[in-house]
């Protein structure tokens, strides 16, 4: 009953850290990462997903995220499929790894929210349900014009 261990000083400062990164609203007025995404269908978001390989600017719209993690898992459990050993898979894994966090760093800009938001996450059990919120938010009419300036 002693002291507070290591694991109470993270809890205690990491919470409440990721809380006031997750309740900031984003930035008002027109989105400062460029124009709305266009939407896409299943083709055109896993073509975007290989041409975009590492690209962590502009946005990218709802169907282009989700249509191109359904690829990733869709070929993740084919993979796991025809090889037990778990070798295709690992491969597929590093090869998706960096178009992984570029696509959703894309995602988070279209509500108008920084890449690095998707490091909350990794830091809070609650930082990982607000992260797939903001996944599925639907951008604000004011996010979605294109900065005039």
């Amino acid at each position: 009953m002693g002291s507070f261990s290591l694991i109470h000083w993270l809890v205690v400062l990491i919470i409440p850290a990721a809380l006031i990164f997750i309740l900031r609203k984003p930035p008002a007025g027109p989105n400062r990462f460029g124009g709305p995404p266009d939407a896409m269908g299943f083709g055109q978001a896993i073509s975007s997903y290989f041409r975009k390989y590492v690209d962590f600017t502009g946005r990218a719209s709802r169907s282009e995220f989700w249509f191109s993690t359904l690829f990733v898992v869709l070929v993740s459990i084919a993979l796991y499929l025809v090889d037990r050993t778990a070798t295709l898979n690992g491969i597929w894994s590093l090869a998706t790894f960096l178009p992984s966090i570029a696509m959703a760093a894309r995602r988070l800009h279209d509500i108008n929210r920084s890449g690095w938001h998707q490091l909350l996450g990794v830091l809070a059990p609650i930082g990982t349900i607000a992260v797939i919120a903001w996944y599925c938010r639907a951008p604000a009419a004011d996010d979605s014009r294109a900065s005039v300036f």
